[in-house]
Formats: C-alpha cells, structure tokens, sequence
C-alpha cells in the first residue's frame, strides 16, 4: 500500500528494502549451515581419534575413526556389494510406500465414510510396535527380498499417509470455495489448489518415511538376509570384527544420505514447479 508517495517496505530517505534480507546475509547463512555441521562432525571425529588412542581402547571394543576409513578402502568392493541390494530394497520400499500412502490419503481426503472406518484403525496399527511383526513377514512372505520390501512398506507408509491428511485438511477453505465460484472440476481444484498446498506436509512425511524404509530392510537383513548391510553387520559382530561393522554403518549412513538428498531434490524440484505452497 502506498504511503506519502513511496511503497511500504522502501525506505524513504535511505531507499533501502525494510524486511528483505541482503544477499551477502543469505550467502554468510547458507554457509554457515554447511560449514557448522562439518565443523562440529571434525570435531567429534578428532576427539573420538585421539580418545581411542591415548586411553588404548581396543579396536574390537571400539577402533578408531582412521581404522575404520582403512577398512573401508581395503575392502570398498564387499561393502559396496552388499550395499547395492540394502540401497534399491529402501528405495523401493520407500517408492511403494509413497504410492500407496500418498493414494490412500487422497482417497481418505473424499470419502468421508473411507476416512471414519479406516483412519482410527490407521493410528491404531501406528502404535503397534511394528519391529514385533518383522518374523511374521518372513512367515508369510519367505526369507527373499518380497518380505525385506513388504515389511519395508508396511513400517514407511503411514508417516506419508498421516502427513499427506494433514495437508489436505489444511488447504485455505477461501481457495476451494474460489475454485468452486469458478465452476473448477475436482481434478481442477486438486491440481491447482489442494496438491500445491498439501506439499509441503507431504514432503515432511516422505523423508520421515525415507529413514523408516531403510530401518525396516535393515531388520529384515538382521534376520535372514544373506547379504546386504544388515547381514553384514551380524556377521561382523559375530566374529568380533567391530572395525568392519562400524565401517558398513558408515557406508549405511552414506545410502541413507543419498536417498534423502534425492528426497530433498524432488522437494526443490516440485516447489519451484508449483512456488512454495503457503496454504
């Protein structure tokens, strides 16, 4: 609105911008969000080094971050085997889940009758201590891969249906009602208004359900896999190689980032598509 002849947000005398951020601001934050975190990560490593080393701990108690990086260079060909069936298992879990969790709540959204029978039994299943049911899954479903996958979904999809809800049922009403003045079908109205808006609760559900796909191919492994991580890691323990355990963490660490980078990516990705949501 204009005031004394000039727009609000612009300085009269000086004609800077009151409430913009300059962008050496912007740059020195976006640094600092990269560099503190590695900082602080260097820090702990160094600390974890020299504790290792000054007290003599040992390394099948607990070897040193250096220890690890050489086990991880010297056998980079076996952890990165048994890493590739770990990644594509929790990525297509995670790719099932979010079909499935993203579809369900759509239909949920519309049908007010889905939505009363099937979301308390939703949350009721949520609170189920779902690590319970993995042996389960392998009795259904055998000691392959389909089990890893199921159980992988079945632990990853609700935090994506939860939050997809919750985006829709907080769609600003006024844009609806404007879509319907405007005679816009549903397809219309979904596509312009409710999906743009609902994105960011999406997203939110989609990186938490990234870390749980990963976790529920984990405990698979744990239990009858004959590679991936998690087999690799019982088998380490098992014969107290703990450098080589902790080395395939790291690798496990290293996939979950890029899974959740890619997450992150797509997010960018659909809000510059469709502008931030504010909805």
């Amino acid at each position: 609105m204009a005031k004394n002849g000039h727009v609000a947000g612009i300085g009269t005398e000086a004609g800077t911008v009151v409430g913009v951020a300059p962008a050496g601001s912007i740059a020195r934050d976006g640094m600092r969000g990269i560099v503190l975190p590695i900082l602080l990560a260097a820090a702990v490593l160094v600390a974890w080094e020299l504790w290792v080393r000054l007290a003599h701990i040992p390394a099948v108690i607990l070897p040193a971050p250096s220890a690890i990086l050489d086990i991880m260079v010297k056998q980079h060909e076996i952890l990165l085997r048994h890493a590739i069936p770990t990644v594509l298992e929790s990525a297509g879990g995670f790719a099932l889940a979010s079909i499935l969790g993203i579809g369900l709540a759509v239909w949920l959204s519309y049908s007010r009758t889905a939505r009363e029978a099937l979301y308390p039994n939703l949350v009721f299943f949520q609170l189920i201590p779902k690590i319970a049911l993995a042996p389960l899954f392998i009795i259904w479903l055998g000691i392959g891969s389909e089990s890893r996958l199921a159980f992988s979904v079945f632990i990853s999809f609700f935090p994506i249906i939860i939050a997809t809800l919750a985006g829709f049922n907080n769609v600003d009403r006024n844009m609806i009602r404007l879509c319907q003045s405007l005679t816009a079908s549903e397809w219309q109205t979904f596509r312009s208004v409710k999906f743009p808006s609902a994105l960011p609760y999406i997203f939110s559900g989609m990186k938490v359900a990234m870390t749980l796909a990963i976790i529920g191919v984990i405990i698979g492994e744990f239990i009858t896999a004959q590679r991936g991580l998690g087999y690799l890691i019982v088998f380490a323990t098992a014969r107290a190689e703990t450098g080589v355990a902790m080395a395939a963490i790291v690798v496990l660490c290293g996939g979950g980032l890029l899974l959740y980078g890619i997450v992150a990516l797509a997010e960018a990705i659909a809000f510059r598509r469709y502008g931030t949501p504010t909805g």
